[in-house]
């Protein structure tokens, strides 16, 4: 699914009720429909993340929204992470709002099934997902991280086991230059210590997916349709 046959929301009643600038793309079948919320990573916007939504399962709900703030480097970001720092969970509280405000409004917008929510996050953009789902039990049915990190400070959500049974993919470039292999070992296992059900992948690349990391994300989307495929 490319952003060419997507529709962009930069007003009117789609952009009231969710709170947020988007782009959308709507099954042609009427809903209630399984959905996935693509959220960018640091300096990028509603557009970055498409590629990756050729690997969904096709006939789903899509929608990318625009971070909540300016990056001083381009482009937007949901947490203004300074040089050097790991942002704990807190700090994550605003960005987390805004997203779970943008998925209560998609029912009734779009057709979304609030019984399957899923959110696709890439960096910044995966370290919000984690926040979402520990903020929210049980509002999100899965998530898949890319190149991303958790947050820290999250132990309630680890000594309470929060994520119990929530299935997680989690790709990690082995030679990225900004979440080091150490830290992202470290994250996947708060996020097994937490009770997701992980399914873990290490590539030999850096800060993006490379071949074999989307083919093994087009599996795993495939695991939650029932072996339904996408483009890729």
């Amino acid at each position: 699914m490319e952003a060419d046959k997507t529709r962009l929301v930069t007003g009117g009643r789609a952009l009231e009720t969710t709170g947020l600038i988007h782009r959308v793309a709507v099954p042609d079948q009427p809903g209630p429909h399984p959905t996935v919320i693509l959220l960018h990573g640091r300096s990028g916007d509603e557009n970055a993340m498409w590629i990756f939504s050729r690997a969904l399962p096709q006939d789903w709900l899509v929608v990318a929204p625009r971070g909540i703030k300016d990056d001083p480097g381009g482009g937007y970001a949901w947490h203004p992470r300074e040089r050097d720092e790991w942002p704990p969970l807190s700090k994550f509280d605003q960005a987390v709002s805004a997203v779970v405000g943008f998925i209560e409004a998609l029912p009734d917008l779009y057709g979304a099934d609030p019984a399957q929510i899923y959110l696709m996050g890439f960096s910044q953009g995966a370290a919000t997902a984690y926040a979402v789902a520990m903020r929210h039990p049980g509002l999100v049915q899965g998530i898949a991280g890319l190149v991303g990190f958790v947050p820290v400070e999250v132990n309630a959500a680890v000594e309470t086991r929060l994520l119990k049974g929530l299935p997680i993919f989690m790709a990690v470039g082995k030679t990225d230059p900004y979440i080091p292999f150490t830290r992202a070992q470290g994250c996947a296992q708060t996020l097994r210590d937490a009770g997701a059900d992980l399914s873990y992948r290490e590539y030999e690349t850096g800060h993006r997916l490379n071949a074999q990391g989307v083919r093994d994300l087009k599996d795993w989307w495939a695991d939650r349709s029932g072996g339904q495929n996408g483009e890729v």
